[in-house]
């Protein structure tokens, strides 16, 4: 999943990443996903985190990105612009 964000109150690059920081380590803690800043690294007010996932069931992995999903929404400091989903599936 890719999430953009909007860090309105943000004036300065370390500002934003005082923002980030709880949620990137917070989704990592918390769900067990890889999670990081993916896009918007030198911009003030904008970022996108990406988040990864694998399991052996698909419904698995859609119960905990949508736990993440929420877990991103439900952060007062970030506005959330657009949160895309994209799948790879193995077949043995």
């Amino acid at each position: 999943m890719q999430v953009d964000l909007h860090i309105g109150e943000c004036r300065s690059l370390k500002a934003k990443r005082a923002v980030l920081k709880p949620i990137i380590e917070g989704a990592k803690r918390r769900f067990g996903v890889a999670c990081a800043e993916v896009a918007g690294e030198n911009t003030w007010q904008r970022a996108s985190i990406g988040v990864a996932i694998v399991s052996n069931s698909v419904h698995h992995a859609e119960d905990v990105i949508d736990e993440v999903e929420r877990f991103i929404w439900s952060m007062p400091e970030v506005q959330v612009l657009r949160a895309d989903r994209h799948w790879l599936e193995h077949e043995s």
